[in-house]
């Protein structure tokens, strides 16, 4: 019995892709993810507002804890207000800036996010219309169809078949021998037999 290296969870080798686009590093990315935030400052943010955060948010609870622990322990008035205003006030004041600040991460974060899913729509736009430009229709004998002259609708413009002005039309003409009279469109530019 014969255990595939798939089954048994063992990682491919080092040079070995996975397959997948996303395993794949990006310009400026190195591939062993040593420094990953060296050129990416929006990165390098979050993770600093991510931390500074999590640092503040817990430390104010502690200085409040620590202001109740110490006013609820002195029998003097005068103590128990400098406990309240440098204890309680100080780990309020902590608390919402290290609450604001990881709510900023999670801000940058989701803005990440959204930058990276719009460079991947990107991509793959891109890469649509490269398959569909290179895949284009030809007949039988080899011709290219979208670069058949043609009118719409018996008009003056002589357009090529594939041209995006005239795509969605049923009422195409192709343009005989004598289209000399005829203008070219200036976004398709179709070459005039004759």
């Amino acid at each position: 019995m014969t255990v595939s290296s798939s089954t048994t969870g063992a990682a491919p080798a080092s040079g070995a892709r996975t397959g997948t686009l996303g395993a794949l590093p990006r310009a400026g990315q190195s591939r062993s993810g040593i420094a990953p935030l060296k050129n990416d400052n929006a990165a390098l943010l979050q993770v600093v507002l991510f931390w500074v955060g999590a640092i503040l948010l817990p430390l104010g609870l502690v200085v409040i804890v620590l202001g109740w622990y110490g006013a609820a322990n002195t029998p003097y008035q005068y103590d128990q207000l400098s406990y309240l205003v440098s204890g309680g006030l100080l780990g309020l004041g902590l608390t919402f800036c290290g609450g604001f600040l990881y709510f900023g991460a999670w801000l940058a974060r989701i803005a990440a996010d959204g930058r990276e899913s719009s460079r991947r729509l990107a991509d793959t736009l891109l890469l649509l219309a490269e398959v569909s430009a290179s895949s284009s229709a030809t007949d039988v004998h080899g011709a290219d169809l979208g670069a058949v002259p043609v009118t719409a609708g018996g008009g003056s413009v002589v357009h090529r078949r594939d041209c995006s002005l005239i795509s969605h039309r049923d009422d195409l003409a192709p343009v005989g021998d004598g289209g000399a009279h005829l203008t070219v469109c200036r976004l398709c530019r179709p070459t005039l037999r004759g």
